[in-house]
């Protein structure tokens, strides 16, 4: 066997032991922008669920995230997400960009095309483009 048909053999088994599963998104990973109103005490996401979707991350999953970190109470009704309190945009921004990056984006390989697994009390993020499992902390 010639060195090339060796290299091409090794080459065929490597791409058959990569996971079967095709990256979903197309183009760059983009948080939707955030439509925020403050109305009273009161914060209000109009885009909840878009975001939420966006990510590919349960709603709540997302809001019990957002309330800790900003500890207050927080609901969601239809699309929105109500906030107790008054939060800027900015903060806002700031703590969606911190959830993606903890609880979306694959620390192996940079994808957003991952999921959260539940295996008894613990919680992984499971990567559908590279196939690393890694641990996150709960909420």
């Amino acid at each position: 066997m010639s060195g090339e048909e060796e290299y091409v053999g090794m080459l065929d088994r490597a791409y058959s032991r990569l996971p079967k599963i095709a990256p979903k998104r197309v183009g760059r990973f983009e948080i939707p922008e955030v439509k925020h109103m403050i109305i009273g005490n009161r914060t209000l996401i109009k885009n909840f669920k878009q975001i939420s979707e966006t990510i590919r991350r349960d709603e709540n999953h997302l809001l019990r995230f957002l309330a800790k970190e900003m500890a207050t109470a927080a609901t969601i009704e239809g699309d929105q997400a109500i906030f107790h309190g008054k939060f800027s945009v900015e903060t806002i921004k700031r703590l969606i960009e911190s959830y993606v990056k903890e609880y979306v984006i694959c620390p192996v390989c940079r994808s957003p095309d991952t999921k959260i697994v539940k295996e008894e009390r613990f919680r992984f993020i499971v990567c559908e483009a590279c196939g690393a499992k890694s641990s996150v902390r709960g909420i």
